[in-house]
């Protein structure tokens, strides 16, 4: 019997190195509202929001530097005073703590999906040994998954009129917020400035891990 829970382990393994192998990109969740005007030499400083970026400091001027990048890119330019700025964008991000994930069985027949498996001729209503007399809980198979959020609210200065709300959202197997934020970033700037109140679900491919 020892022989077969090695056995079934090791396929459990294999399964899991499977979906990590078919992991291509980043899928997000991105919510945007927006009266942009057309870019014609407005400039623009970012400044921190909520959640992690209220702290500012050196970590927080390495995703402004990107959504300052990505705001270039489109036109529209980085005011040399900050103080003279004619549009005023509002940086927040966050990452949780992580929860724990049960991944499927990839023993499902039939009859096995997450809550029956073969046991000695009959099937045992237990899911990955959890509780399962026959099989103890060595083929508890789960992992963690964080869940990443970027925010960014442009507000014309002076007056604060709304040009800009936009959210984009994550859940990644990294805490890292150099793994997690950049894509995100990313993700809420493909298409921008986008359609007013739409939601749409944005793909970003996986970029080389950095140490």
């Amino acid at each position: 019997m020892r022989i077969s829970k090695l056995a079934a382990a090791a396929l459990v393994g294999v399964a899991a190195l499977g979906l990590s192998a078919c992991a291509t990109g980043l899928n997000t969740e991105v919510t945007r509202y927006q009266a942009m005007p057309a870019p014609q030499g407005q400039t623009f400083t970012v400044v921190p929001g909520e959640g992690m970026a209220r702290m500012g400091g050196l970590e927080f001027q390495r995703y402004a530097g990107i959504v300052a990048q990505q705001l270039a890119a489109r036109g529209f330019q980085p005011a040399t005073d900050p103080k003279a700025a004619t549009m005023v964008v509002q940086l927040g991000y966050n990452v949780d703590h992580g929860h724990q994930v049960i991944d499927p069985d990839p023993f499902g027949g039939p009859f096995g999906g997450p809550f029956f498996r073969p046991r000695f001729g009959f099937y045992s209503p237990f899911y990955y040994g959890w509780g399962d007399p026959f099989m103890g809980d060595s083929l508890l198979d789960s992992h963690v998954e964080y869940g990443g959020e970027v925010d960014m609210h442009i507000r014309a200065a002076g007056t604060g009129q709304p040009l800009f709300d936009g959210r984009a959202q994550a859940r990644a197997g990294t805490n890292r917020l150099d793994r997690v934020l950049p894509p995100l970033i990313e993700a809420l700037f493909t298409g921008f400035p986008g359609q007013n109140g739409e939601n749409v679900r944005i793909t970003i491919p996986a970029h080389p891990a950095r140490a």
